[in-house]
Formats: C-alpha cells, sequence, structure tokens
C-alpha cells in the first residue's frame, strides 16, 4: 500500500498508477470536505503576503529568510494509512494529497502558499534507455541495490533514446473526475511532470552501477564520454519531444523547485509567450550527488559539459541538491540565468554564502538528523538556525527542510521546527 500511496516522481504518472479511475460516493463526500478546508485555508490574508514575499525572493530583493518543511517519508507518521477515510485506491491517494496541504497550513504554518488548486498529471509511460535495471530490496522506503545493466561498454550501442506515450483518454477521464469531485471548490489543471532533474548522472548510475561510475573515469574516460553525450542528446530530445507536443506546463507559480523553493516569478515565462510553454519559459534543474569524490576539474570534464547545453535551455536555473558546492562553484557559476544554488548540510556555509552574497538565491539544506529523533532539542536547532541566518546575513536565503527518513514517529517534531524557523527569521528581516 505505502507504494501505491507514495510512489517516486518517475512512477507517479504511469499508466499502472492509475488501473482504475474511479471513486465511491463516500469518497467523493470526504474529498469534497477537505477541499473545502483548503479553499478556507487559501483564503487568509498570509497567503497573499506568503506569495508576495515569494516573488521578492526569487527577484533576489531583500526580505527575511523563507522556510519549507517538506516530511517526505515522514508523512506516514503525520498521516498514518489506516486513518485514511477514504475506500477507493484513487480516492485515497487524492484523499493522502488534500491532507497533507491541509496539515501544511494548519499545523506547520511554513511559507508554503496554500492555493485553492487541485493538479493531475497527464497519464503517460516513459520507456528505458534501451537496457532496464532490476531492483534489489527497497520495501517501505528502504535502502536498495540494482542490478546495472551496461556491463561492457561493447554493449552501449544498444542503448536509444526513451519514448514517451501519452494516454490522452485517460488524462481527460483523469480530470474529468476531478472536476466532478471538486468543481466549485478548486480549480483543476493538468500538469506535466516528466522529470525531477535532468543531471544525467542518476541515469548514467542506473546502467552502470555506482561504484563502477567511479572506476570508469579512469578506466574508461573515453566510453564514459561516449555514454554522457548520448544521455545528453537523448534528454534534448525528449525536451523537443515534449515542446513540439504541447506537453510542458508553467511552474512559475506555486510549484516546487528543483531540490527547494517555490517558483513565484514575473520573470517567467519569456515577453514572446504566446501561450506554448517552452523550456525556456520554464526554471530549469540539474545536480551531480554520484560523483562529490572527484575533483572539480574531472566533475566539469564528465558531467558539468554534457548538462549545460540541457540547462541552457531554460529561462532560469536551479543546481544542486545533497552535494556540497563550494568546491565546484567556479565551475556552477557558468550555467546562464542560474537563479537558486542548494547549499546542502555538507557545504561549507560561510564559504557559500560569500560565493552567492545577493547575486543569487542560497537554499540552504539544514540536516534533516534532529527531526528525527521522538524529541527534539529544540534549543540546538534554534541555534543552529540563528548561527545560520548570521552567517548568511545579506544572502538571499531560503531554508528547506527536506529528505526526512522519519520523524521520530512525532509529527509534533515538523510542527515545532516550523515554529523555530518562523521565529528566528522573523528575526532578520
Amino acid at each position: 500500500m505505502l507504494d501505491q500511496l507514495l510512489p517516486t516522481i518517475n512512477s507517479s504518472n504511469s499508466f499502472e498508477y492509475y488501473p482504475e479511475i474511479s471513486i465511491s460516493n463516500k469518497d467523493k463526500e470526504i474529498l469534497q470536505d477537505l477541499a473545502a478546508k483548503i479553499v478556507d485555508l487559501s483564503s487568509r490574508p498570509q497567503e497573499a503576503q506568503k506569495k508576495s514575499l515569494w516573488y521578492r525572493h526569487n527577484r533576489l530583493e531583500p526580505c527575511r529568510p523563507l522556510f519549507f518543511c517538506d516530511p517526505e517519508n515522514g508523512w506516514i507518521e503525520i498521516i498514518p494509512l489506516n486513518d485514511l477515510k477514504c475506500e477507493t485506491r484513487l480516492g485515497k491517494r487524492w484523499e493522502m494529497k488534500l491532507r497533507k496541504v491541509i496539515f501544511s497550513g494548519e499545523k506547520m504554518l511554513d511559507d508554503r502558499v496554500i492555493e485553492p488548486l487541485f493538479e493531475i498529471p497527464y497519464i503517460s509511460s516513459m520507456t528505458d534507455w534501451g537496457m532496464s535495471f532490476q531492483i534489489h530490496g527497497g520495501q517501505d522506503g528502504g535502502a536498495y541495490v540494482w542490478d546495472a545493466p551496461l556491463k561492457d561498454y561493447r554493449d552501449k550501442d544498444k542503448l536509444r533514446f526513451p519514448q514517451i506515450t501519452v494516454d490522452y483518454q485517460k488524462t481527460n477521464e483523469l480530470k474529468s473526475l476531478a472536476d466532478e469531485v471538486f468543481g466549485g471548490l478548486l480549480t483543476v489543471s493538468i500538469k506535466g511532470v516528466w522529470w525531477w532533474s535532468t543531471g544525467l548522472t542518476r541515469t548514467f548510475t542506473e546502467l552502470r552501477g555506482l561504484g563502477q561510475t567511479l572506476y570508469d573515469l579512469v578506466d574508461h574516460p573515453d566510453e564514459m564520454k561516449e555514454v554522457m553525450a548520448f544521455l545528453r542528446d537523448g534528454t534534448l530530445a525528449m525536451l523537443d519531444f515534449l515542446e513540439q507536443n504541447d506537453l510542458l506546463t508553467l511552474n512559475n507559480e506555486g510549484t516546487y523547485i528543483a531540490s527547494g523553493g517555490f517558483g513565484w516569478t514575473n520573470e517567467l515565462p519569456q515577453k514572446d509567450f504566446s501561450g506554448k510553454v517552452r523550456t525556456m519559459d520554464l526554471w530549469g534543474f540539474g545536480e551531480e550527488q554520484s560523483t562529490v569524490g572527484v575533483s572539480p576539474r574531472m566533475f566539469e570534464e564528465f558531467v558539468f559539459n554534457y548538462q549545460l547545453p540541457i540547462m541552457e535551455r531554460f529561462g532560469l536555473n536551479c543546481y544542486g541538491c545533497c552535494e556540497p558546492l563550494d568546491s565546484r562553484w567556479h565551475v556552477v557559476n557558468k550555467i546562464p540565468r542560474l537563479r537558486r544554488v542548494s547549499v546542502s548540510p555538507w557545504a561549507n556555509l560561510a564559504k557559500m554564502a560569500r560565493n552567492l552574497e545577493d547575486k543569487y538565491i542560497l537554499s540552504m539544506k539544514p540536516h534533516p538528523g534532529p527531526l528525527a529523533v521522538p524529541v527534539i532539542d529544540e534549543d540546538s536547532i534554534r541555534k543552529s538556525l540563528r548561527d545560520a541566518f548570521e552567517m548568511t546575513r545579506g544572502c538571499r536565503v531560503e531554508v528547506i527542510m527536506k529528505d526526512n527518513h522519519t520523524l521520530g514517529n512525532n509529527p509534533e517534531n515538523a510542527i515545532r521546527w516550523c515554529r523555530i524557523a518562523r521565529e528566528e527569521s522573523e528575526k532578520f528581516e
């Protein structure tokens, strides 16, 4: 059940994820009650105030540090699956989605803007890159390994660009059902979400294996570059396909962007936008977490040079996730229209503050470990945030609490963290 309700981004719009597009009358009533709560929350004055702050923040104007908490795997401790009231599979999925918004708006009170919206994906499938891998483990969000299929570079000619197939009929059925359930309460729209990152190396390591990838930097440099070039070209071909078939949707409003922050901006879409979304009308995102132990020179030669042509396609760019970027900044800052930069728990915060100043968004990711215990150390969390805000004074700071595998079975941890983050951020307005 957990895998069915909380899928990865890559599978959440697949055919298999929507085997039946139907809900019961009981489920409809439950979902409408929840939607009505979201409407009430969205009408509060603070929602417009938060939206204004995000616009200022994304324009690099000075304002207090903004913050957002996504409990991620901790959601099932906040909203246990057994507590869901709906009886159908789709009803449960939609109920979980709505209850997350309500918990954020009623309890956490972070800077996420609560909107009276309900987004559904295109129902689609995407082929692999010509080779598939087998995952072992991973149940209930646990660790896993995989059997990488590209065991010999002599087989690289078997690689193929992925092909996307959209089931428009099923997508329209899903939207019609959402309109029927939420009409008059929430605005229903189709939101195309086709990737999380265009960073390439996750795909490469899935094909080749993480350990083998690191060996290949030395043992098979030319072959590795050939495959990276193939992945680059395949990703560019995917972007072309999505553009040509009008399958992209704007992410310049309340969309969660990259590894943190929200998309509110008047700089997108482009001034010549005519209604058909292009990549240049969007925020883009790249990252590279697989080779954190290699030198900046090798990172640029084997990874960044293949990411750059992709990121050149986007109107504004974000870069980074869990990898520290302080030693790579002289490479990463070559990205055109770079706006949001991740500063992970493993980065040198003081150095990144000096690098970014007020010219980029410093997307700070506190370590989630302090929330993974039954009772949090509030004084320690408060001091850590206060010290970080002092160190980044003059920067354009956002704080993104994410990558939580557990909240120590105590949902109050997320609530208290948000209270502390607000109290401390307001001291730095």
